[in-house]
């Protein structure tokens, strides 16, 4: 329980000489008052405590995260599970950061990867100065902070040109930056390392306490530790009058201009906190992989953000980390289940821009919503039969994809090919009619199913409106 002291109603200030006596009004103490009611620990008179209990549901969503990143190595214990959740945990931090720009500030960034890949690169130099003996008081552990700073010093160096321009003119200012440094990173070899990049070892010195970094679940608990840290503090930010501030910028700066603030300042800062993280992101990264290559400051991972963070669900906090475990998903998982995976990638963008845009998120939200007022139960068939019929249409889709791709880049390995277990002749006539078959039914199915879906939605949101009037007349 905390204790809240809200001060006495302030009597409407009076202009000329009776203006003064009304200035100490605001803190409920006329000047006039003694010393001894302005000691901190008294409540001054007309005002009274109010017990305001903790926010049960927040610690609760706390604690299951937390568990979430112990647990997660204990279930999945093989050595890809435990990469991919390693990459995981570097991502969700890397998509909060970069929704600090794009949910929070509405600040489109094409050039993100920049402050994550040169924090990557100053910490991977930092590893190998701490191994060669030249840092050897600094640990391990600590090098992430060392590409935080590096994030940070450089969002300071480039963020001060960016954000002095929005919108559009912003969005291609970090492009143009973006390319800048990328083409830097292939003529500075001395730095960037070139095309090969940077190798170092996070195995330095003698463990402390048993953990050198070697083992990979080692590396994922420090991982974890710095995910949850840097979420409880960009979580925290966004609940800071800065925070509050940055999204007043994003929805109506003249109106910020207009009551004094410069909007300018308020996207810089903002651009130097998520230039921080990005970089802790990056020094993180760093010592996952032991390897930094140009690829980390590359315009397909400043891609890679922008996608995945809006197909989260860039208008909630969480939805970043949601965004976040479909990037690995989809980089690590479905790049190796099929060549076709960026046409994959580019319809469920499509999709989700289309009938979602509000990304995953908000289907989520959407839905909790309906649970509240006890309406899921009324729905629940309706979307089993959407999402069965748009299985369906999608089974017959990536036959005819696979078959498509295995013609024209597997030519020389014959017409068999092998599409979802199954054995298939690429160029005979039953295939491709079979494929099209399940294709056109599956799509039919989706149509009529998406209908009743519609009719389902409406009847249960004019149910969920015909309950809050209710609740709300009594």
């Amino acid at each position: 329980m905390s204790v809240v002291m809200p001060s006495a109603q302030a009597g409407p200030a009076t202009s000329g000489a009776g203006s003064g006596s009304s200035a100490g009004s605001s803190t409920g103490i006329s000047a006039g008052s003694s010393p001894q009611l302005q000691r901190p620990g008294r409540v001054p008179r007309g005002q009274s405590y109010h017990f305001k209990p903790y926010n049960v549901g927040r610690w609760l969503v706390w604690g299951v995260y937390a568990l979430a990143l112990l647990v997660a190595p204990l279930l999945w214990t093989s050595s890809l599970a435990q990469t991919m959740l390693s990459q995981i945990g570097i991502a969700i931090i890397a998509c909060l950061s970069y929704n600090l720009l794009l949910g929070q500030g509405g600040m489109l960034s094409f050039g993100h990867a920049v402050y994550s890949g040169l924090g990557a690169y100053l910490a991977i130099h930092t590893l190998n100065a701490v191994s060669g003996g030249q840092l050897q008081w600094l640990p391990v552990s600590l090098i992430p902070i060392v590409g935080g700073l590096a994030g940070l010093g450089f969002a300071a160096l480039f963020g001060y040109v960016s954000t002095k321009k929005s919108g559009t003119p912003f969005a291609m200012i970090t492009l143009g930056l973006a390319e800048l440094i990328w083409s830097m990173s292939l003529m500075l070899p001395e730095f960037f390392g070139g095309e090969g990049g940077i190798s170092g070892n996070r195995v330095v010195g003698a463990p402390v306490l048993g953990i050198s970094f070697g083992p990979q679940v080692q590396v994922y608990y420090l991982i974890a530790v710095y995910c949850f840290i840097c979420t409880g503090l960009m979580f925290a930010f966004t609940r800071t009058p800065l925070g509050r501030m940055l999204n007043a910028v994003r929805d109506n700066p003249e109106r910020v201009q207009f009551i004094g603030y410069d909007t300018q300042w308020v996207r810089f800062l903002a651009f130097l906190i998520a230039g921080f993280f990005a970089g802790v992101s990056g020094g993180l990264s760093a010592l996952n992989f032991e390897i930094v290559t140009a690829e980390v400051v590359g315009a397909a991972r400043s891609g890679a953000y922008l996608l995945f963070t809006f197909l989260g669900g860039a208008t909630f906090f969480f939805g970043p980390i949601i965004g976040a475990v479909l990037m690995v998903v989809a980089l690590v998982l479905l790049s190796e289940l099929t060549k076709a995976w960026l046409l994959y990638l580019g319809l469920v963008f499509l999709f989700m821009v289309m009938y979602a845009p509000g990304g995953f998120a908000s289907l989520i939200m959407m839905n909790l919503r309906l649970a509240a007022f006890g309406r899921l139960r009324s729905i629940w068939p309706a979307y089993l039969a959407l999402g069965g019929t748009a299985l369906l249409a999608l089974l017959g889709g990536s036959v005819m994809v696979e078959m498509l791709y295995h013609l024209q880049l597997n030519e020389a390995l014959g017409p068999q090919a092998r599409v979802l277990g199954v054995e298939l002749n690429t160029k005979g006539l039953d295939a491709w009619f079979g494929a099209v078959f399940v294709l056109v039914t599956g799509l039919g199915l989706f149509e009529l199913a998406r209908r009743e879906f519609r009719r389902h939605w409406n009847e249960a949101q004019e149910e969920i409106e015909k309950e809050i009037k209710r609740r709300e007349s009594l």
